[in-house]
């Protein structure tokens, strides 16, 4: 059975979609795709880490973007961004403030998941 995400709108990505109103319905179709693939998107790095990029193509209307914040745990999708390709990364940069609890939870969940598990102890075996 496959896991269905909720895709939510942080206060930022409800402005951008408010003055996205033309292509509203467009945009609002290639959001839905995170809710069957969480991951599509790319992951961004330096001091966007943790940060997922999804990118989508309105026709007539060129190039945009979705930056999002993927928390596994919550089987949820938080979009902060919306927005032409163009200047994006630096309107992603000026919202990281509004996600930085999200974005530590997942980077800490990330660095979890990649640390070596444990076999048994290092200390020397117990003399009879």
């Amino acid at each position: 059975m496959k896991i269905i995400y909720q895709v939510e709108l942080l206060s930022g990505a409800q402005k951008d979609l408010k003055g996205l109103w033309k292509i509203r319905k467009e945009v609002v179709t290639a959001l839905l795709v995170l809710e069957n693939s969480p991951d599509k998107g790319h992951d961004l790095s330096q001091d966007l880490q943790g940060i997922l990029s999804l990118e989508f193509t309105i026709k007539g209307s060129g190039p945009f973007r979705a930056a999002y914040v993927m928390v596994e745990e919550d089987k949820t999708c938080s979009i902060l961004a919306i927005g032409p390709h163009q200047n994006f990364y630096a309107l992603v940069k000026s919202r990281l403030k509004q996600v930085k609890a999200l974005l530590d939870k997942v980077i800490a969940a990330r660095q979890k998941k990649s640390e070596p598990k444990k076999k048994g102890s290092t200390s020397e075996p117990k003399k009879a």
